[in-house]
């Protein structure tokens, strides 16, 4: 989630939650008043007394509502304010900074290198394109970066050794020097400011064509949360009455956000005509139509950088000048016809049109019940795509332009494989041999993927599968490397939803290749399996506690999903919109949400109150780096009175609470996926790293790691606990506005990308929040009570998959609930997911909590939630609605319990609590109540004064 910046509307909200506790201090203020003139003919003693016993009660009633007001509605905010500014160190900067070029480095793909024309022996360039002038350096809201003290696209070509034409940047800027951000309420302006060709002097081309024949285009788009990018944009405000903005007829109906706006076209007009070699650079993290690329003979080079944060685009001029090779590679696909996309007539916006029973009464924002359907099911990036093309469904050299894991190099490489080992544990080993047999130093990206047995009729299956990836050191020309993969035979099984409800390894040859993107075949071998293994009970997979079985069957809805049964057959009528608008009565009768909740019906009569406000002496200090289920914590939670208990869970908004009784200081924690920054306390930061899909693209996993360090190391500078990030979700869709927070369309890529940050960061006692658990995977409608409705198959397979390899592998201890709904059922109140999938398949030991509870979202509600495996409410306003209402129930107790049990634990094996026991510091709340009582006390000092004189007077 994201606080964005201060607007009258959160000034208004924040005021009237603050109102009703300065009520009293009002009242009173009104009679002593009133009293300063009707005791004006009282004899002295009364009226001195009327008058000193007025201003005691004013003054204490005006404390005891300031108090209220911060341990209340403004708690969340003052706890972040109120933290001691810090700032990195010198060498830690340093070393950010590092990071963020090395990344920056190997996260640049080169898409289209003709003729030799990259790197650029012309030094002198000219730069066309209003965002060249102001680039996308990430995205906007909890995942957006700190630019201003980011290298600029143009200072870091400069920084390269380029000359640029300064009179073209003096063009863009004089033109328009704002960049249209996203909304977090849905009304983003989509402008896209780019002068009109007839716009530029003659004499500015002519002194440009004099200054260099080499040009560089630049388009950008950029995303951000709260919104999608727009699938028509005749239906999409983009159109200001600001000078220097968009033009009439850039798009007709029909035509999206990312495709060239008719203003762009004309400037690749333009330029191809007048300059003999061009490269174009696209900025952006969601996948772009570049089919027009390829329609002039002189643009030779393109690259892409979805993201580059603070320091990527000096990455870019090092790309450009040949000092970096480049060796990214595609974290998505891309295709030429985005519409034509298997699920875009199921992206959007679709609200119920018979659920105004279920609509918030106190606001008109988010009053209705909305829907999307995953009909594509495991057919998702890549894998539709190959699998279509090998059944005949599609032309594939004519629908993907650039395949996932696509990307070139200056030099080139060969790959081989040795043999398929069996090691005899149910793992299989196989070496892979990179040579480098061009002329200049490199690195080469290794892909390893799987194509399983397929039945027609049978399991779903993908025909091209990631099943692991690394990427080589630097090779000299000549030099080889020899990488080893080991993979459990497991991980090509398939869940099968339907028959065998469990992960199904079927009898067959699998072929194990290497490619160099998903689409080309660089070496195989083939791995049969003479015998089905099914996973089911009492044969857990061996990464899992317990056996998987379907749990998510309710989420599958009345939808017609996409099968490669016959060749595709039903592709028609599963990529077809919806028809149907109403939701159905049998989902109508279990649709829960703050309306219809009460927690009396869940209660267990069978349950029994467990001890609370007991005096073992057990503080959390001594549980540090014990086990989740070491006996002493029983002790430790039957101190813990009910208060305690139901006030850590409500106030979790980016801190948890401090409790003296056991020693629990209070903890920090900061988005976001690119880098730690707060939006309460801009100095509390880390550096501004590039963003997710940036990293994706460098598929480096030692590169992830080291930003797991990074954070960990600049957490532990700034005073920071937990990180609400990484950001785990799927790039569904090339038009989700948080692509740029995600790592790719591929679970696996995501997965292990996370995995490595994750480890490396709780190695060095950070928390790391994976978000957003789970299907939140577009923005559009996320608050509008979003069901999603999908097959369990996809669900494991592509959405889940990202989260279960850091939980595993990275040993994550926190993660965050999604807004959404999967089927009928808040995500963050989904038993299924948060309890039985998560810690008992996964063996998840941590704390979930929601995302932010703010006025208006009717269905984040603590009861519901901590009896359902989330812990903690992310509570920035500390709405009512989303606190624990049953406080007394056996049921209810022993949930809070549970809740508590699992935020001490994320929190007692946080860099909190290894300081060697040095946890004396006092919080501001301690600081606060101190204040207080000093008041409390000068008031009660000065009432003893006012009683005294009276009597003094009276005699």
């Amino acid at each position: 989630m994201a606080l964005d910046m201060l607007r009258m509307e959160d000034i208004i909200n924040y005021g009237s939650k603050c109102l009703p506790y300065l009520i009293p201090f009002l009242f009173l203020l009104v009679i002593a008043c009133v009293l300063l003139f009707v005791t004006k003919q009282k004899p002295e003693p009364s009226r001195k007394l009327i008058r000193s016993e007025s201003v005691i009660a004013v003054i204490l009633a005006f404390a005891l509502g300031v108090t209220g007001i911060c341990m209340g509605p403004m708690y969340s905010s003052l706890s972040l304010v109120m933290q001691p500014a810090k700032v990195l160190s010198d060498e830690t900067a340093a070393a950010g900074a590092q990071l963020s070029s090395d990344i920056g480095d190997e996260g640049v793909v080169l898409l289209k290198n003709q003729n030799g024309a990259l790197p650029l022996a012309q030094k002198k360039l000219n730069v066309f394109g209003w965002a060249s002038t102001n680039p996308c350096y990430g995205g906007t809201g909890s995942g957006g970066v700190d630019s201003s003290t980011a290298i600029s696209l143009l200072a870091g070509l400069k920084n390269a050794g380029f000359e640029l034409n300064d009179e073209l940047s003096d063009f863009y800027t004089s033109y328009n020097t704002v960049r249209e951000t996203g909304s977090l309420d849905g009304n983003t302006n989509w402008t896209l400011p780019e002068p009109a060709v007839d716009s530029y002097p003659d004499a500015m081309l002519e002194n440009a064509r004099s200054f260099s024949d080499t040009a560089l285009i630049v388009i950008a788009r950029i995303g951000g949360e709260g919104d999608d990018l727009p699938t028509d944009m005749s239906t999409v405000k983009y159109i200001t009455d600001e000078p220097g903005m968009a033009h009439e007829g850039d798009f007709v109906a029909g035509q999206t956000y990312l495709e060239l706006s008719a203003t762009e076209r004309s400037l690749v007009e333009m330029v191809t005509a007048n300059f003999e070699n061009v490269i174009v650079l696209y900025n952006g993290a969601n996948a772009f139509e570049l089919g027009w690329v390829d329609e002039y003979e002189n643009i030779n080079g393109v690259l892409t950088v979805a993201g580059p944060g603070q320091d990527g685009f000096g990455s870019l001029g090092r790309v450009l000048s040949g000092e970096v090779n480049p060796s990214g590679r595609l974290a998505d696909t891309f295709v030429y016809d985005l519409t034509q996309s298997y699920n875009f007539n199921n992206i959007g916006s679709f609200l119920y049109d018979n659920t105004q029973e279920f609509a918030d009464k106190d606001t008109d924002l988010y009053n209705l019940v909305s829907f999307v359907n995953y009909t594509e099911g495991i057919y998702v990036g890549y894998k539709f795509y190959e699998t279509a093309a090998v059944e005949g469904l599609i032309d594939y050299e004519t629908t993907v332009q650039y395949p996932f894991g696509y990307g070139l190099s200056y030099t080139t490489f060969t790959q081989t494989m040795g043999d398929l080992k069996e090691n005899g544990d149910g793992t299989i080993t196989v070496d892979v041999t990179v040579t480098n047999t061009g002329d200049v130093a490199g690195k080469d990206v290794v892909e390893l993927y799987f194509t399983p047995p397929y039945t027609n009729g049978g399991i779903e299956k993908a025909e091209v599968n990631l099943l692991d990836f690394a990427k080589t050191s630097l090779l000299e020309p000549g030099a080889s490397e020899t990488i080893t993969f080991t993979f459990n035979e497991e991980d090509m099984a398939s869940y099968d939803d339907q028959v065998n409800r469990a992960y199904v390894l079927e009898a067959g040859s699998y072929v194990i290749s290497i490619r160099s993107d998903s689409h080309t075949v660089l070496d195989s071998r083939t791995y049969n399996k003479t015998e089905t293994l099914v996973y089911g009970e009492g044969n857990a997979r061996s990464t899992d506690q317990i056996a998987a079985t379907n749990v998510f069957d309710d989420a599958r809805g009345n939808v017609t999903y996409l099968s490669r049964a016959d060749h595709f057959a039903n592709y028609a009528q599963a990529t077809a919109a919806p028809t149907g608008y109403s939701m159905p009565d049998e989902v109508k009768a279990v649709f829960l949400n703050n309306d219809n909740y009460n927690p009396e019906d869940y209660n267990n009569p069978d349950d029994v109150m467990p001890t609370t406000g007991a005096d073992n002496g057990v503080m959390l200090a001594d549980l540090a780096g014990k086990d989740y289920d070491d006996p002493l914590w029983n002790q430790l939670l039957d101190e813990l009175t009910v208060e305690e208990m139901s006030t850590l869970i409500a106030k979790a908004g980016f801190s948890t609470i401090e409790i003296p009784s056991i020693g629990k200081i209070a903890t920090n924690e900061i988005d976001g996926p690119s880098g730690l920054h707060s939006f309460f306390k801009p100095s509390m930061k880390g550096y501004s790293y590039p963003a997710p899909t940036t990293l994706a693209c460098t598929w480096n996993k030692e590169l992830a790691r080291r930003l797991g360090e990074m954070i960990g190391q600049e957490a532990s500078e700034v005073g920071v606990n937990g990180w609400y990030g990484p950001a785990m979700n799927i790039h569904r869709s090339a038009f989700s506005g948080r692509n740029f927070e995600y790592y790719s369309e591929d679970a696996v890529l995501s997965g292990e990308m996370a995995a490595q940050s994750v480890a490396a960061a709780q190695e060095k006692g950070v928390y790391c929040f994976l978000k957003h658990f789970a299907l939140n995977d577009q923005e559009l409608n996320r608050n509008n009570q979003l069901c999603v409705w999908a097959n369990e198959q996809a669900i494991r397979e592509i959405y889940l998959k990202a989260f279960e390899l850091p939980v595993k592998e990275g040993h994550a201890t926190a993660a965050m609930a999604a807004f959404n709904y999967i089927g009928h059922q808040w995500a963050g109140g989904s038993s299924a997911l948060m309890k039985t999938v998560l810690r008992e398949e996964w063996g998840f030991n941590g704390m979930v909590l929601t995302d932010a509870a703010l006025d208006g979202y009717n269905y984040i509600n603590g009861d519901q939630a901590i009896r359902n495996g989330t812990n903690a409410i992310l509570n920035p306003d500390l709405v009512e609605e989303t606190s624990v209402h049953d406080q007394t129930s056996a049921t209810s107790v022993l949930a809070m319990r549970d809740s508590t049990h699992s935020i001490l634990y994320a929190v007692a094996n946080s860099n909190a609590y290894m300081t060697d026991g040095d946890t004396a510091s006092l919080s501001w709340e301690t600081v606060f109540y101190l204040c207080l009582a000093g008041v409390i006390l000068v008031l009660a000092v000065c009432e003893w004064i006012t009683i005294r004189r009276y009597r003094n007077r009276i005699k």
